[in-house]
């Protein structure tokens, strides 16, 4: 089991401080990757509206941790543009970049392609093609400013031969489908998803790669988890209760947000204070037992087991969910005890 840290939300308070504090701790003690994202436009996130540019910045700030989008949102880009970028940060970083796909949940992320939306999983999906492709030195034909079909190739040229990608999957099970079928590495999380139901996506991902000849020894399965790890168990517990419920209703108010189906008073925002702080707090302790690394390392290594034995090969701390940034850091040795048990 690999060990990686990702972010996602982020306090605007000390920008990306935390990111490089975090970042130069997992480059000095074996961690495999760091993770940024691409969100735009929100509150949530919105720290992180371009991974190839925090990803140069982190090339250099590094010496061998791999530097990784998780995720760029695809549809709302040409291809061969993320091609280009990613090839600057893979030189900048001598050969360490990688990338995860998304298609999209947030239309408001759209703002800046809004053709993007419709058919943003088939966009996705059919720009693996097209990244490996010019990746590997391969020209491809598009369309130029006077409508002539022309030849390009990327420069500057990358430093691996081929570029790590991963698609990140969630809800639906077309998309492990997809995974499976491309023969890409899949990047997941169990938010708004149960433990069983990432068992069966697993699963049908798995049959899926074996179905198109692809290798499911030679893949990476990443599951993103909220991380924060002490020595104390009640300590920890009081420690990130209020930071995560606060996490959870900001993320419950984004996912109603994106729900236009949404029968009259079925969102977080139509329930009374009473209701919501009950589901927050029926969350918070599902979170807490079985589906994050909040705890110490003899806790969370029950954890770790269980998704291992589903298949998970490399799991992405997700430490920038409210809890203080300093605290995380410093906590960053007890992660590391953990992860040093399965180096």
């Amino acid at each position: 089991m690999d060990f990686s840290l990702i972010f996602f939300s982020g306090d605007e308070k000390n920008k990306y401080r935390f990111v490089l504090d975090a970042a130069k701790y997992a480059d000095e003690n074996g961690f495999t990757a760091i993770w940024t994202p691409e969100r735009h436009f929100h509150r949530f996130g919105g720290l992180y509206p371009n991974p190839s540019v925090l990803g140069a910045g982190l090339a250099m700030a590094t010496q061998r941790l791999q530097i990784r989008a998780g995720s760029v949102i695809l549809p709302l880009h040409s291809p061969i543009r993320v091609a280009e970028e990613w090839s600057v940060v893979d030189n900048l970083s001598r050969g360490r970049a990688g990338i995860a796909l998304a298609t999209g949940f947030s239309p408001v992320d759209f703002a800046i392609n809004p053709t993007g939306w419709e058919d943003r999983r088939s966009r996705t999906f059919d720009a693996v093609t097209t990244l490996r492709e010019l990746w590997e030195g391969a020209p491809v034909y598009v369309q130029d400013g006077l409508g002539n079909h022309v030849e390009v190739e990327l420069h500057p040229q990358p430093v691996q031969p081929e570029l790590p990608i991963w698609l990140t999957c969630t809800k639906s099970p077309e998309t492990f489908e997809a995974a499976g079928r491309l023969g890409c590495n899949v990047l997941t999380a169990l938010i708004d998803m149960t433990n069983e139901e990432l068992e069966e996506k697993l699963a049908l991902y798995f049959k899926t790669l074996q179905e198109h000849g692809h290798d499911p020894q030679g893949v990476t399965v990443t599951l993103m988890l909220h991380t924060f790890i002490g020595e104390d168990l009640d300590e920890v517990r009081e420690t990130v209760r209020e930071p995560f419920s606060d996490y959870l209703r900001s993320f419950f108010t984004v996912i109603d947000s994106q729900k236009k189906n949404l029968a009259p008073g079925a969102g977080v925002r139509d329930m009374t204070q009473s209701d919501q702080d009950q589901l927050i707090e029926f969350a918070f302790d599902k979170y807490f037992e079985k589906g994050a690394l909040l705890g110490t390392p003899d806790s969370c290594g029950a954890v770790v087991d269980r998704f291992k034995a589903m298949g998970v090969t490399e799991i992405a701390c997700l430490i920038d969910f409210g809890v203080d940034e300093d605290l995380v850091v410093q906590s960053l040795s007890h992660l590391d005890e953990l992860r040093r048990r399965y180096a």
